[in-house]
Protein backbone atom coordinates (compact mmCIF):
# COMPACT_ATOMS: atom_id res chain seq x y z
CA UNK A 1 0.00 0.00 0.00
CA UNK A 2 1.28 3.71 -1.26
CA UNK A 3 2.05 5.61 1.73
CA UNK A 4 -0.59 8.16 0.81
CA UNK A 5 -3.13 6.28 -0.71
CA UNK A 6 -5.63 8.78 -2.19
CA UNK A 7 -9.81 7.72 -3.29
CA UNK A 8 -11.91 9.10 -6.01
CA UNK A 9 -15.41 9.66 -5.62
CA UNK A 10 -17.40 10.74 -8.15
CA UNK A 11 -20.48 12.15 -6.90
CA UNK A 12 -23.09 12.24 -9.84
CA UNK A 13 -26.10 14.58 -8.79
CA UNK A 14 -29.37 15.68 -10.30
CA UNK A 15 -27.90 18.86 -11.24
CA UNK A 16 -24.30 18.82 -11.18
CA UNK A 17 -21.24 16.45 -11.34
CA UNK A 18 -18.85 16.55 -9.02
CA UNK A 19 -15.02 14.49 -8.13
CA UNK A 20 -13.93 14.95 -4.83
CA UNK A 21 -10.49 13.22 -3.66
CA UNK A 22 -9.74 11.99 -0.26
CA UNK A 23 -6.95 11.13 2.14
CA UNK A 24 -6.54 7.92 3.96
CA UNK A 25 -8.14 10.23 6.99
CA UNK A 26 -11.65 10.91 5.39
CA UNK A 27 -10.13 14.42 4.69
CA UNK A 28 -11.47 16.33 1.10
CA UNK A 29 -8.32 17.50 -0.35
CA UNK A 30 -9.36 18.30 -4.13
CA UNK A 31 -12.85 18.86 -5.44
CA UNK A 32 -14.16 19.77 -8.67
CA UNK A 33 -18.07 20.34 -9.96
CA UNK A 34 -19.86 21.24 -13.02
CA UNK A 35 -23.38 21.98 -13.61
CA UNK A 36 -25.49 20.76 -16.44
CA UNK A 37 -28.68 21.53 -18.34
CA UNK A 38 -32.16 20.50 -16.70
CA UNK A 39 -34.19 19.98 -19.47
CA UNK A 40 -38.55 20.20 -18.84
CA UNK A 41 -40.06 19.02 -22.12
CA UNK A 42 -43.77 18.70 -20.70
CA UNK A 43 -45.49 19.69 -17.52
CA UNK A 44 -43.84 17.26 -14.92
CA UNK A 45 -41.38 16.09 -17.27
CA UNK A 46 -37.40 15.83 -16.24
CA UNK A 47 -34.74 14.78 -18.31
CA UNK A 48 -31.25 15.16 -18.64
CA UNK A 49 -28.50 14.73 -21.51
CA UNK A 50 -26.54 11.19 -20.74
CA UNK A 51 -23.79 12.59 -22.62
CA UNK A 52 -23.67 15.38 -20.93
CA UNK A 53 -23.67 13.97 -17.81
CA UNK A 54 -21.24 11.72 -19.07
CA UNK A 55 -18.95 14.47 -19.91
CA UNK A 56 -19.04 16.68 -17.12
CA UNK A 57 -18.40 13.63 -14.75
CA UNK A 58 -15.20 12.99 -16.66
CA UNK A 59 -13.93 16.61 -17.24
CA UNK A 60 -14.39 16.84 -13.53
CA UNK A 61 -12.70 13.67 -12.43
CA UNK A 62 -9.45 14.81 -15.02
CA UNK A 63 -9.38 17.45 -12.76
CA UNK A 64 -8.91 16.20 -9.83
CA UNK A 65 -6.69 13.07 -10.87
CA UNK A 66 -4.47 15.85 -12.25
CA UNK A 67 -4.05 17.75 -9.28
CA UNK A 68 -3.73 14.63 -6.99
CA UNK A 69 -0.75 13.34 -8.63
CA UNK A 70 0.95 16.07 -6.18
CA UNK A 71 0.04 14.39 -3.12
CA UNK A 72 -0.17 10.78 -3.85
CA UNK A 73 -1.54 7.79 -5.45
CA UNK A 74 -5.76 7.42 -6.56
CA UNK A 75 -6.20 3.81 -5.82
CA UNK A 76 -9.32 3.15 -5.97
CA UNK A 77 -13.03 4.97 -7.02
CA UNK A 78 -16.47 5.22 -5.50
CA UNK A 79 -19.28 5.93 -6.71
CA UNK A 80 -22.49 7.38 -5.99
CA UNK A 81 -25.16 8.91 -7.70
CA UNK A 82 -28.81 10.45 -8.42
CA UNK A 83 -31.06 7.25 -8.07
CA UNK A 84 -34.08 5.80 -10.23
CA UNK A 85 -32.85 7.99 -13.03
CA UNK A 86 -32.75 5.92 -15.88
CA UNK A 87 -30.64 5.82 -19.24
CA UNK A 88 -31.02 2.87 -21.69
CA UNK A 89 -28.43 3.09 -24.35
CA UNK A 90 -27.17 0.79 -27.15
CA UNK A 91 -24.27 -2.00 -26.50
CA UNK A 92 -22.51 -1.25 -29.53
CA UNK A 93 -21.88 2.50 -29.62
CA UNK A 94 -22.77 2.89 -26.15
CA UNK A 95 -24.85 6.04 -26.46
CA UNK A 96 -28.12 6.26 -25.26
CA UNK A 97 -30.96 6.46 -27.66
CA UNK A 98 -32.94 8.73 -25.17
CA UNK A 99 -32.84 11.11 -22.80
CA UNK A 100 -31.97 10.13 -19.19
CA UNK A 101 -35.33 10.23 -17.46
CA UNK A 102 -34.83 11.72 -13.92
CA UNK A 103 -36.01 10.31 -10.80
CA UNK A 104 -38.08 13.77 -10.49
CA UNK A 105 -40.19 13.12 -13.79
CA UNK A 106 -44.08 12.08 -13.43
CA UNK A 107 -44.91 11.38 -16.96
CA UNK A 108 -45.62 7.73 -15.94
CA UNK A 109 -47.80 8.79 -12.98
CA UNK A 110 -50.96 7.40 -15.43
CA UNK A 111 -49.76 3.87 -16.11
CA UNK A 112 -48.77 3.77 -12.35
CA UNK A 113 -52.18 4.18 -11.48
CA UNK A 114 -53.41 1.74 -13.91
CA UNK A 115 -51.52 -1.08 -12.52
CA UNK A 116 -52.45 -0.02 -9.08
CA UNK A 117 -55.95 0.00 -10.20
CA UNK A 118 -54.76 -3.61 -12.17
CA UNK A 119 -54.23 -4.94 -8.13
CA UNK A 120 -50.61 -5.07 -8.97
CA UNK A 121 -48.92 -2.78 -5.65
CA UNK A 122 -49.22 -5.01 -3.19
CA UNK A 123 -47.06 -7.48 -4.93
CA UNK A 124 -44.92 -4.66 -5.91
CA UNK A 125 -44.41 -3.44 -2.35
CA UNK A 126 -44.04 -6.90 -0.77
CA UNK A 127 -40.83 -8.04 -2.93
CA UNK A 128 -39.05 -4.49 -3.72
CA UNK A 129 -40.31 -2.88 -0.42
CA UNK A 130 -41.58 0.26 -2.62
CA UNK A 131 -44.76 1.56 -3.73
CA UNK A 132 -45.80 1.86 -7.31
CA UNK A 133 -45.11 5.64 -8.28
CA UNK A 134 -43.58 6.94 -11.30
CA UNK A 135 -40.43 8.06 -9.12
CA UNK A 136 -39.07 4.72 -9.52
CA UNK A 137 -37.23 3.18 -12.74
CA UNK A 138 -39.65 0.20 -13.86
CA UNK A 139 -42.06 2.51 -15.49
CA UNK A 140 -39.52 4.97 -17.34
CA UNK A 141 -37.78 2.02 -18.61
CA UNK A 142 -40.80 0.38 -20.61
CA UNK A 143 -41.64 4.56 -21.49
CA UNK A 144 -38.25 4.96 -23.28
CA UNK A 145 -38.71 1.32 -24.72
CA UNK A 146 -42.96 2.10 -25.90
CA UNK A 147 -41.90 5.44 -27.55
CA UNK A 148 -38.58 5.17 -28.83
CA UNK A 149 -38.96 3.66 -32.38
CA UNK A 150 -37.43 0.45 -32.53
CA UNK A 151 -36.36 0.19 -29.23
CA UNK A 152 -38.57 -2.52 -28.11
CA UNK A 153 -37.13 -4.69 -30.95
CA UNK A 154 -33.62 -3.69 -30.05
CA UNK A 155 -34.19 -4.72 -26.33
CA UNK A 156 -35.90 -8.14 -26.96
CA UNK A 157 -32.83 -8.92 -29.47
CA UNK A 158 -30.25 -8.07 -26.31
CA UNK A 159 -28.77 -4.96 -28.23
CA UNK A 160 -29.90 -2.36 -25.66
CA UNK A 161 -28.45 -1.64 -22.07
CA UNK A 162 -30.96 0.12 -18.69
CA UNK A 163 -28.94 1.46 -15.85
CA UNK A 164 -29.54 4.52 -13.45
CA UNK A 165 -26.62 7.09 -13.77
CA UNK A 166 -24.20 4.91 -11.83
CA UNK A 167 -24.32 1.90 -13.92
CA UNK A 168 -23.89 4.06 -17.54
CA UNK A 169 -20.70 5.82 -15.86
CA UNK A 170 -19.33 2.42 -14.93
CA UNK A 171 -20.34 1.48 -18.31
CA UNK A 172 -18.03 4.09 -19.90
CA UNK A 173 -15.37 4.44 -17.30
CA UNK A 174 -15.09 1.00 -18.25
CA UNK A 175 -15.21 0.93 -22.24
CA UNK A 176 -18.12 -0.48 -22.10
CA UNK A 177 -16.99 -4.17 -20.41
CA UNK A 178 -18.67 -3.53 -17.29
CA UNK A 179 -22.65 -4.08 -17.02
CA UNK A 180 -23.32 -3.62 -13.04
CA UNK A 181 -24.96 -1.47 -10.51
CA UNK A 182 -25.15 -2.78 -6.42
CA UNK A 183 -27.93 -4.03 -4.42
CA UNK A 184 -29.04 -0.53 -3.47
CA UNK A 185 -29.55 1.43 -6.55
CA UNK A 186 -31.21 -1.98 -7.99
CA UNK A 187 -33.53 -1.43 -4.88
CA UNK A 188 -34.46 1.69 -6.36
CA UNK A 189 -36.32 0.41 -9.56
CA UNK A 190 -39.49 -1.64 -8.61
CA UNK A 191 -37.65 -4.99 -10.56
CA UNK A 192 -35.82 -6.06 -7.27
CA UNK A 193 -36.86 -8.40 -4.75
CA UNK A 194 -35.12 -6.97 -1.95
CA UNK A 195 -35.64 -10.09 -0.04
CA UNK A 196 -34.14 -12.56 -2.35
CA UNK A 197 -31.37 -10.59 -3.61
CA UNK A 198 -32.16 -10.75 -7.43
CA UNK A 199 -34.01 -9.47 -10.20
CA UNK A 200 -38.10 -10.56 -9.63
CA UNK A 201 -39.17 -12.07 -13.23
CA UNK A 202 -43.15 -11.33 -12.02
CA UNK A 203 -42.37 -8.08 -12.04
CA UNK A 204 -40.34 -8.10 -15.23
CA UNK A 205 -43.87 -8.96 -16.64
CA UNK A 206 -45.92 -6.71 -14.65
CA UNK A 207 -43.66 -3.54 -15.76
CA UNK A 208 -43.09 -5.16 -19.43
CA UNK A 209 -39.30 -5.09 -18.70
CA UNK A 210 -37.36 -7.46 -20.99
CA UNK A 211 -34.54 -9.45 -18.70
CA UNK A 212 -31.75 -9.11 -21.42
CA UNK A 213 -31.38 -4.76 -20.41
CA UNK A 214 -30.70 -5.41 -17.01
CA UNK A 215 -27.34 -4.89 -15.27
CA UNK A 216 -25.61 -7.27 -13.05
CA UNK A 217 -25.99 -6.60 -9.27
CA UNK A 218 -23.09 -6.79 -6.57
CA UNK A 219 -21.96 -5.42 -3.46
CA UNK A 220 -21.71 -2.12 -2.45
CA UNK A 221 -18.24 -2.29 -1.87
CA UNK A 222 -16.80 -4.84 -4.64
CA UNK A 223 -15.46 -5.01 -7.90
CA UNK A 224 -16.77 -3.11 -10.47
CA UNK A 225 -13.40 -3.12 -13.06
CA UNK A 226 -11.39 -0.48 -13.88
CA UNK A 227 -11.27 2.69 -16.02
CA UNK A 228 -10.08 2.42 -19.67
CA UNK A 229 -6.70 3.88 -20.10
CA UNK A 230 -7.81 6.00 -22.13
CA UNK A 231 -9.13 8.40 -19.44
CA UNK A 232 -6.67 8.98 -16.76
CA UNK A 233 -3.98 7.35 -18.27
CA UNK A 234 -3.91 4.19 -16.22
CA UNK A 235 -6.53 2.06 -15.09
CA UNK A 236 -8.13 2.70 -11.69
CA UNK A 237 -10.02 -0.05 -9.89
CA UNK A 238 -13.65 0.89 -8.95
CA UNK A 239 -14.90 -0.48 -5.73
CA UNK A 240 -17.39 1.03 -4.27
CA UNK A 241 -20.81 2.28 -5.54
CA UNK A 242 -24.03 3.11 -3.78
CA UNK A 243 -26.97 4.99 -4.31
CA UNK A 244 -26.64 8.80 -3.26
CA UNK A 245 -28.96 8.36 0.24
CA UNK A 246 -26.94 5.08 1.00
CA UNK A 247 -23.92 6.55 0.58
CA UNK A 248 -24.52 9.38 3.00
CA UNK A 249 -26.08 6.81 5.07
CA UNK A 250 -22.36 5.48 5.14
CA UNK A 251 -20.84 9.10 5.25
CA UNK A 252 -22.81 10.05 8.09
CA UNK A 253 -21.54 6.12 10.18
CA UNK A 254 -25.02 5.71 10.60
CA UNK A 255 -24.26 1.97 11.14
CA UNK A 256 -26.36 1.17 14.13
CA UNK A 257 -30.39 0.12 14.08
CA UNK A 258 -31.92 3.26 14.71
CA UNK A 259 -29.69 6.10 13.64
CA UNK A 260 -31.38 8.68 11.14
CA UNK A 261 -29.74 10.98 8.57
CA UNK A 262 -31.24 13.60 6.13
CA UNK A 263 -29.47 14.88 3.24
CA UNK A 264 -30.89 18.28 1.83
CA UNK A 265 -29.40 18.58 -1.82
CA UNK A 266 -32.24 19.06 -4.82
CA UNK A 267 -34.56 16.61 -2.66
CA UNK A 268 -34.48 15.69 0.71
CA UNK A 269 -34.08 12.22 2.50
CA UNK A 270 -34.38 10.61 5.02
CA UNK A 271 -33.07 7.08 5.87
CA UNK A 272 -33.01 5.25 8.98
CA UNK A 273 -31.10 2.21 9.47
CA UNK A 274 -33.14 -1.00 10.35
CA UNK A 275 -30.41 -3.57 10.62
CA UNK A 276 -30.59 -6.60 8.81
CA UNK A 277 -34.32 -7.06 9.02
CA UNK A 278 -36.32 -4.94 6.61
CA UNK A 279 -39.03 -2.92 8.39
CA UNK A 280 -42.30 -2.03 6.93
CA UNK A 281 -44.11 1.00 7.16
CA UNK A 282 -47.50 1.92 7.76
CA UNK A 283 -47.07 5.37 6.40
CA UNK A 284 -45.99 5.44 3.66
CA UNK A 285 -42.48 5.23 4.22
CA UNK A 286 -40.06 3.19 1.84
CA UNK A 287 -38.11 -0.02 2.88
CA UNK A 288 -35.32 -0.43 0.97
CA UNK A 289 -31.87 -1.60 1.07
CA UNK A 290 -28.82 0.82 2.95
CA UNK A 291 -25.83 -1.49 1.34
CA UNK A 292 -24.77 -4.91 0.86
CA UNK A 293 -20.99 -5.71 2.08
CA UNK A 294 -19.72 -9.41 1.68
CA UNK A 295 -23.14 -11.01 0.31
CA UNK A 296 -25.39 -9.40 4.02
CA UNK A 297 -27.51 -7.12 3.50
CA UNK A 298 -28.36 -3.87 5.17
CA UNK A 299 -31.57 -2.35 5.31
CA UNK A 300 -33.49 0.98 5.41
CA UNK A 301 -36.64 3.27 6.09
CA UNK A 302 -36.61 6.11 4.17
CA UNK A 303 -38.62 9.00 3.84
CA UNK A 304 -38.33 10.64 0.28
CA UNK A 305 -38.77 14.73 -0.44
CA UNK A 306 -38.93 15.34 -4.23
CA UNK A 307 -38.47 19.42 -3.62
CA UNK A 308 -36.00 20.63 -0.83
CA UNK A 309 -32.88 22.54 -2.26
CA UNK A 310 -34.71 23.05 -5.73
CA UNK A 311 -37.30 25.63 -3.76
CA UNK A 312 -34.07 27.64 -3.08
CA UNK A 313 -33.33 27.38 -6.51
CA UNK A 314 -36.21 28.11 -8.14
CA UNK A 315 -36.15 31.70 -5.71
CA UNK A 316 -32.49 32.34 -7.53
CA UNK A 317 -33.27 30.82 -11.03
CA UNK A 318 -37.41 31.20 -11.87
CA UNK A 319 -38.31 34.33 -9.71
CA UNK A 320 -34.56 35.91 -9.58
CA UNK A 321 -35.23 37.21 -5.93
CA UNK A 322 -31.81 36.05 -4.85
CA UNK A 323 -28.33 35.76 -6.52
CA UNK A 324 -27.44 32.95 -4.54
CA UNK A 325 -28.06 30.39 -2.00
CA UNK A 326 -25.63 31.86 0.40
CA UNK A 327 -27.90 34.75 0.22
CA UNK A 328 -30.72 33.30 2.22
CA UNK A 329 -29.35 33.04 6.13
CA UNK A 330 -28.64 36.78 5.95
CA UNK A 331 -31.84 37.69 4.05
CA UNK A 332 -34.00 35.44 6.69
CA UNK A 333 -32.40 36.77 10.03
CA UNK A 334 -33.89 40.05 9.74
CA UNK A 335 -37.35 38.75 9.75
CA UNK A 336 -39.11 38.01 13.48
CA UNK A 337 -41.64 35.69 12.19
CA UNK A 338 -42.85 34.40 8.64
CA UNK A 339 -45.89 36.67 9.05
CA UNK A 340 -47.94 33.21 7.80
CA UNK A 341 -45.97 32.57 4.63
CA UNK A 342 -46.11 29.26 3.23
CA UNK A 343 -44.34 27.49 0.54
CA UNK A 344 -44.98 23.89 -0.53
CA UNK A 345 -42.64 23.49 -3.02
CA UNK A 346 -44.68 20.50 -4.70
CA UNK A 347 -43.31 20.89 -8.25
CA UNK A 348 -42.76 17.74 -9.41
CA UNK A 349 -45.22 16.42 -6.43
CA UNK A 350 -45.43 15.81 -3.06
CA UNK A 351 -43.38 12.61 -2.05
CA UNK A 352 -43.29 10.95 1.23
CA UNK A 353 -45.80 10.17 3.29
CA UNK A 354 -48.38 11.90 0.66
CA UNK A 355 -47.31 10.47 -2.46
CA UNK A 356 -49.36 12.30 -4.61
CA UNK A 357 -47.63 13.10 -8.15
CA UNK A 358 -50.21 15.40 -9.17
CA UNK A 359 -49.64 18.14 -6.46
CA UNK A 360 -47.72 21.35 -7.88
CA UNK A 361 -46.60 24.44 -5.68
CA UNK A 362 -48.16 26.87 -4.26
CA UNK A 363 -47.46 30.15 -1.60
CA UNK A 364 -49.90 30.61 0.75
CA UNK A 365 -50.34 34.18 3.40
CA UNK A 366 -48.88 36.51 -0.21
CA UNK A 367 -49.83 40.13 1.28
CA UNK A 368 -48.62 43.79 0.09
CA UNK A 369 -45.49 43.74 2.86
CA UNK A 370 -44.88 40.49 1.46
CA UNK A 371 -41.25 40.61 0.38
CA UNK A 372 -38.36 38.67 -1.24
CA UNK A 373 -37.16 37.95 2.61
CA UNK A 374 -40.84 36.34 3.21
CA UNK A 375 -40.22 34.34 -0.19
CA UNK A 376 -36.72 33.22 0.94
CA UNK A 377 -38.16 32.27 4.94
CA UNK A 378 -41.28 30.16 3.34
CA UNK A 379 -38.65 28.68 1.17
CA UNK A 380 -36.21 27.48 3.90
CA UNK A 381 -39.16 27.05 5.99
CA UNK A 382 -40.92 24.02 3.76
CA UNK A 383 -37.68 21.81 4.12
CA UNK A 384 -37.90 21.95 7.67
CA UNK A 385 -41.71 21.27 7.90
CA UNK A 386 -41.04 18.55 5.40
CA UNK A 387 -38.75 16.57 7.23
CA UNK A 388 -41.05 16.92 9.92
CA UNK A 389 -43.54 15.06 8.20
CA UNK A 390 -41.16 12.37 7.59
CA UNK A 391 -39.64 12.01 11.19
CA UNK A 392 -43.64 12.12 12.06
CA UNK A 393 -44.19 8.80 9.82
CA UNK A 394 -41.12 7.06 11.21
CA UNK A 395 -42.21 7.45 14.74
CA UNK A 396 -45.69 6.55 13.79
CA UNK A 397 -43.86 3.52 12.49
CA UNK A 398 -42.29 2.80 16.25
CA UNK A 399 -38.88 4.53 15.68
CA UNK A 400 -37.06 6.53 18.64
CA UNK A 401 -34.98 8.53 17.21
CA UNK A 402 -32.46 10.78 19.62
CA UNK A 403 -30.74 13.03 16.97
CA UNK A 404 -30.35 14.16 13.11
CA UNK A 405 -27.28 14.22 11.32
CA UNK A 406 -28.12 16.02 8.62
CA UNK A 407 -25.69 16.51 5.62
CA UNK A 408 -25.69 17.98 1.84
CA UNK A 409 -25.20 21.45 0.32
CA UNK A 410 -28.38 23.18 2.57
CA UNK A 411 -26.74 22.76 5.85
CA UNK A 412 -24.05 25.08 5.73
CA UNK A 413 -27.35 27.26 6.77
CA UNK A 414 -27.11 27.59 10.72
CA UNK A 415 -30.57 29.99 10.11
CA UNK A 416 -32.02 26.23 8.76
CA UNK A 417 -30.59 23.96 11.11
CA UNK A 418 -31.87 25.81 14.21
CA UNK A 419 -35.56 25.99 13.34
CA UNK A 420 -35.50 22.40 11.55
CA UNK A 421 -34.47 21.62 15.07
CA UNK A 422 -37.17 23.43 16.53
CA UNK A 423 -39.72 21.88 14.29
CA UNK A 424 -38.68 18.53 14.75
CA UNK A 425 -37.54 18.77 18.58
CA UNK A 426 -34.53 17.17 18.48
CA UNK A 427 -30.94 17.78 18.18
CA UNK A 428 -29.68 17.56 14.75
CA UNK A 429 -26.25 17.59 14.22
CA UNK A 430 -23.90 19.13 11.13
CA UNK A 431 -20.03 16.94 10.10
CA UNK A 432 -17.07 18.54 9.68
CA UNK A 433 -17.62 17.18 6.13
CA UNK A 434 -20.97 17.83 4.95
CA UNK A 435 -20.58 16.08 1.87
CA UNK A 436 -21.40 12.67 3.34
CA UNK A 437 -23.35 11.46 -0.17
CA UNK A 438 -19.43 11.50 -1.70
CA UNK A 439 -17.73 10.59 1.41
CA UNK A 440 -19.67 7.52 1.94
CA UNK A 441 -18.92 6.46 -1.58
CA UNK A 442 -14.99 6.80 -0.54
CA UNK A 443 -15.65 4.99 2.74
CA UNK A 444 -17.13 1.71 0.16
CA UNK A 445 -14.25 2.23 -2.35
CA UNK A 446 -11.73 2.54 0.65
CA UNK A 447 -13.22 -0.95 2.75
CA UNK A 448 -12.93 -2.72 -0.63
CA UNK A 449 -9.21 -1.30 -1.28
CA UNK A 450 -8.43 -1.98 2.45
CA UNK A 451 -7.97 1.47 3.40
CA UNK A 452 -10.12 1.40 5.98
CA UNK A 453 -10.65 -2.08 8.38
CA UNK A 454 -14.19 -2.09 8.98
CA UNK A 455 -17.09 0.40 9.82
CA UNK A 456 -15.74 0.68 13.64
CA UNK A 457 -12.64 1.96 11.81
CA UNK A 458 -15.31 4.63 9.72
CA UNK A 459 -17.08 5.65 12.76
CA UNK A 460 -13.54 6.67 14.61
CA UNK A 461 -13.47 8.96 11.89
CA UNK A 462 -17.17 10.90 11.84
CA UNK A 463 -16.51 14.40 13.68
CA UNK A 464 -19.21 17.33 14.59
CA UNK A 465 -18.93 20.61 13.21
CA UNK A 466 -22.11 21.31 15.20
CA UNK A 467 -25.17 20.37 17.05
CA UNK A 468 -28.75 22.36 17.27
CA UNK A 469 -30.93 21.78 20.05
CA UNK A 470 -34.57 22.53 20.23
CA UNK A 471 -35.63 26.16 21.62
CA UNK A 472 -38.90 26.57 20.44
CA UNK A 473 -41.74 26.80 22.93
CA UNK A 474 -44.55 23.84 22.26
CA UNK A 475 -47.16 26.61 21.25
CA UNK A 476 -45.27 28.13 18.80
CA UNK A 477 -44.23 24.82 16.92
CA UNK A 478 -47.74 23.18 17.47
CA UNK A 479 -49.33 26.43 15.65
CA UNK A 480 -46.57 26.69 12.68
CA UNK A 481 -47.14 22.91 12.21
CA UNK A 482 -50.69 23.56 11.90
CA UNK A 483 -50.58 25.90 9.47
CA UNK A 484 -48.01 23.96 6.93
CA UNK A 485 -50.41 21.11 7.14
CA UNK A 486 -53.54 23.05 6.21
CA UNK A 487 -51.26 24.68 3.44
CA UNK A 488 -50.11 20.88 2.54
CA UNK A 489 -54.14 19.94 2.47
CA UNK A 490 -55.03 22.46 -0.01
CA UNK A 491 -52.62 21.57 -2.47
CA UNK A 492 -53.72 17.73 -2.43
CA UNK A 493 -57.22 19.19 -2.60
CA UNK A 494 -56.45 21.10 -5.67
CA UNK A 495 -54.32 17.95 -7.52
Amino acid sequence: MSADPLILAIDQGTTSSRAIVFDRAGSPRFSAQKEFRQIYPDDGWVEHDPEEIWQSTLDVCRDVVQQAQSIGKIVAIGITNQRETTVVWNRSTGQAIYNAIVWQDRRTADRCQALREAGHETTITKSTGLLLDAYFSATKIAWILDNVEGARELAEKGELAFGTTDCFLIWKLTGGKVHATDASNASRTNLFDIHKQEWNASLLEIFDVPQSVLPDVRDSAGDYGATDMQWFDKAIPIYGVAGDQQAATVGQACFEPGMIKSTYGTGCFMMMNTGTSPLSSNNRLLTTIAYRLDGSTTYALEGSIFNAGTAVQWLRDGLQIIDSAEQTQALVKKLESNKSVYMVPAFTGLGAPYWDPNARGAIFGITRDTGRAEFVRAALESVCYQTYDLVNAMQQDGATPSALRVDGGMVVNDWMLQFLADVIDMPVQRPTVIETTALGAAYLAGLKAGIFDSFDDISQRWQQNAEFTPSMQTQQRDELLSAWQNAVARVLANS
